[in-house]
C-alpha cells in the first residue's frame, strides 16, 4: 500500500474511525458502580457518549471518571430484583428525561450465588433469575419501544458469559441465566433487526471483579483456570471497551444476534 494511504488524515481512514465515534449518543449501563459495568461505561464515554449509570450501589466513582472526560452523567439507583415491565419503563423514561434521549442500553448488572445444586436455595435462584435475565428482558423491551417511538433505531448489548456455552460448577442459576441471555439476544435480534435495533451480547470469561474474587483467592483453582486461558491472565474491565464500542457504534450496524467472546481464548481451548 502507498504510504499516503496510511496517513492519519487519509479520508478513508478517517471515515472508518468516525464509525466508532459515539458523539451525541446516550448510553444506559446497568451494574455500573464498579467492575465490568464501570469499565463499559468509561469505554462508551471515552468514545463520546453521555452515560446514565444504574446500580444498587453508589455510582459516584463512575460519575467522577465520566465527568472528567467532559461527558454528561446521570446516576440511577435501583434494585433490579424488583424490575418488572412498569419499572423498566420508568428507568428508560428517567434516562431520556435527564439526558435527552437513549441510544444504547447495556444490560450488564448481574448476580452470582454459589452452592451445590442439591442445596441451592429458592432465594438464591429467584434473585439471580430476576437480575440477570428478567430485568434484562424488561429493560430491552422498554428501550426497544423507545427506539421505535423515536424512529431512529438503537443498540442493545447484554453481558453473557463463557457459561452461556458451558454449565459451570455450583452456579446453576447463573449458568441458566447466561445461557438464557445468549438465546434471548438471538430471539430479540430476529424480531428487531428489521427495526434498526441491533441486539448483541459480549461473553467474558474470568475477569478481576468481585464476582470472581472467591475463585481468584483459591490458589489451586486460580492456577488451574489460568492454565486454561490461552492469554495466560484474567481479563480486566478495560478489556471490554473495544467490543462494547464496536457493538454500540455505526461500525457494528450489520452485527445482529451475535454473542461475542471476550475471553482470552477460553472458548477456543
Amino acid at each position: 500500500m502507498d504510504k499516503g494511504h496510511r496517513g492519519a488524515g487519509h479520508p478513508l481512514l478517517m471515515s472508518v474511525l468516525d464509525d466508532f465515534k459515539l458523539d451525541g449518543k446516550v448510553a444506559l449501563v446497568t451494574g455500573a458502580a464498579r467492575g465490568l459495568g464501570q469499565g463499559i461505561a468509561l469505554g462508551l464515554a471515552e468514545a463520546g457518549a453521555d452515560v446514565a449509570a444504574l446500580d444498587i450501589l453508589p455510582v459516584d466513582e463512575t460519575g467522577e471518571k465520566i465527568s472528567a472526560l467532559g461527558r454528561c452523567f446521570h446516576p440511577m439507583n435501583h434494585d433490579l430484583r424488583e424490575t418488572k415491565a412498569e419499572r423498566a419503563v420508568e428507568i428508560v423514561s428517567e434516562c431520556v428525561s435527564e439526558l435527552g434521549r437513549l441510544d444504547i442500553l447495556v444490560n450488564n448488572a448481574g448476580l452470582i450465588r454459589r452452592a451445590p445444586a442439591l442445596d441451592f436455595g429458592e432465594e438464591d435462584w429467584e434473585d439471580v433469575i430476576s437480575v440477570n435475565l428478567s430485568a434484562a428482558f424488561y429493560l430491552s423491551q422498554a428501550a426497544a419501544r423507545n427506539y421505535v417511538d423515536a424512529g431512529r433505531g438503537g443498540k442493545i448489548i447484554s453481558t453473557a458469559s463463557v457459561l452461556s456455552s458451558q454449565g459451570g460448577i455450583t452456579v446453576p442459576s447463573y449458568a441458566a441465566t447466561k445461557a438464557g441471555i445468549a438465546n434471548l439476544t438471538r430471539a430479540l435480534a430476529n424480531e428487531w433487526a428489521s427495526l434498526g435495533i441491533n441486539v448483541n451480547a459480549i461473553a467474558p470469561s474470568y475477569f478481576t471483579t468481585e464476582l470472581t474474587s472467591a475463585i481468584r483467592e483459591d490458589t489451586e483453582r486460580s492456577d488451574a483456570l489460568l492454565v486454561r486461558i490461552p492469554a495466560g491472565r484474567y481479563g480486566e474491565p478495560e478489556d471490554l471497551k473495544g467490543a462494547v464500542v464496536l457493538l454500540s457504534s455505526a461500525a457494528g450496524d450489520f452485527i445482529h444476534g451475535t454473542i461475542l467472546p471476550v475471553d482470552g481464548g477460553w472458548l477456543g481451548r
